[in-house]
């Protein structure tokens, strides 16, 4: 009997309920990441602007006039639009004249033609520190000759760059 009153006895613990156990939260799980993004790589230095070169011009003048046509105020626009990319030039207009009248007249004459394309240049933009007007006169013609033709190749403003830099002489 003593053998059933322990059955029993187990029986009867077994029987009363125990607290179930209260699922304990699973630990969280790794999840697996994608590995983290390589740093962005620096912007490639981009190459140096090309420097466009400023192409000389001549611009024309009727007879005893220092006006500028409609040509050569077209034809300086196309200057200024090369130029203003080369801050680091400085620019030179040299007044020209046919042969006819006095050497004092025509240094004038050269002179007052140069002044109005650089006039025209620095009304556009241009800074005028970076302009030089001269007059050549008569001293330079581009055309020999005594004739209407040779003339009106002489009545001119030539502008080109002085050279390079800013500061440097011709």
């Amino acid at each position: 009997m003593r053998f059933s009153i322990a059955v029993a006895v187990a029986v009867v613990a077994c029987a009363q309920s125990q607290p179930t156990p209260t699922p304990q939260p699973a630990a969280p799980q790794a999840v697996a990441q994608p590995p983290p993004a390589p740093p962005p790589a620096a912007p490639a230095t981009p190459p140096p602007p090309r420097l466009v070169d400023v192409a000389p011009v001549s611009i024309y003048f009727e007879f005893d006039s220092s006006e500028l046509s409609s040509d050569a105020r077209s034809t300086l626009q196309s200057f200024y639009d090369q130029a203003r990319q080369r801050p680091d030039l400085s620019y030179r207009v040299e007044g020209n004249c046919d042969e006819r009248g006095s050497a004092e007249y025509n240094l004038a004459l050269g002179q007052r033609r140069a002044d109005a394309a650089k006039t025209y240049l620095v009304n556009l933009g241009l800074p005028a520190a970076r302009v030089t007007a001269i007059s050549n006169g008569e001293e330079r013609p581009r055309a020999t000759g005594h004739d209407e033709s040779a003339w009106r190749q002489n009545r001119r403003d030539d502008v080109a760059p002085a050279t390079g830099a800013v500061g440097q002489s011709r």
